[in-house]
């Protein structure tokens, strides 16, 4: 069954779909779960799904670049998402995933995984299902929301950013030994938009009525107040 933001149960009337999309170190989760923070909203980091149905194929000794043992797979691990923006929360098989899912080896692995169709019907599926049954409405962050997972979302936003500044951020993020030098952050930032732009199924794309916001020269103070002036918006429409 097809759920779309039509049918999603909005109990209150000011209850609002956020799409946020973008490539990695734009700033898309610090954003999104600010923004679902101050306007009460429910909070779906979409790429920590990917993450955590990738680790389990680490975990479990398929292939991930055996597209076929990929997709014969898909369905078996449970993934489930907490929604709370001060602490979301991912578990797989009731394991608590969220350390894991962000270790050098899964990020490596992920473009493979989550280009396989059978992976992102099997995910799409899900975040459709979270969406539909947030009671307040929710932010969903990802690469492929306004497009794919929740065309008829209430707001779409596109971050980008220049790429010294992705990968300043990213790099940031990384601690002990697996904090790299810039030139190989980017590097890798390059090889990871490469895979999730190219994709056959649900690629890296702004969707035609999102709204683009540079976060380069951006705080996040800034781009945060930017996103939630737009949803206000909307809301009072």
């Amino acid at each position: 069954m097809s759920v779309t933001v039509e049918t999603a149960a909005r109990t209150a009337p000011a209850a609002v779909i956020v799409a946020i999309d973008g490539p990695a170190g734009t700033g898309k989760s610090s954003t999104s779960k600010a923004v679902a923070a101050k306007l009460g909203l429910g909070y779906l980091d979409t790429g920590a799904q990917y993450r955590a149905i990738t680790w389990w194929m680490v975990n479990n000794g398929i292939d991930v670049e055996d597209a076929t043992a990929v997709a014969d797979a898909a369905a078996k691990p449970v993934i489930v998402s907490g929604t709370d923006p001060s602490g979301p929360t991912i578990t797989v098989d009731g394991v608590d995933v969220a350390g894991p899912i962000r270790t050098q080896e899964v990020t490596s692995r992920v473009s493979a995984v989550s280009a396989v169709p059978e992976v992102r019907a099997q995910i799409t599926e899900l975040q459709r299902s979270i969406a539909a049954e947030a009671p307040r409405g929710i932010v969903v962050e990802g690469r492929d929301i306004g497009t794919t997972v929740l065309p008829d979302a209430d707001v779409k936003i596109f971050l980008t950013a220049s790429a010294e500044a992705r990968a300043a951020r990213r790099s940031g993020e990384l601690k002990g030994k697996e904090a790299v030098d810039l030139a190989a952050t980017q590097a890798a930032l390059a090889k990871r938009d490469a895979a999730d732009s190219g994709r056959k199924t649900s690629p890296l794309a702004k969707a035609d009525d999102a709204i683009e916001v540079d976060t380069t020269s951006l705080t996040l103070e800034q781009v945060i107040e930017c996103v939630v002036t737009l949803v206000e918006e909307k809301r009072s429409a």
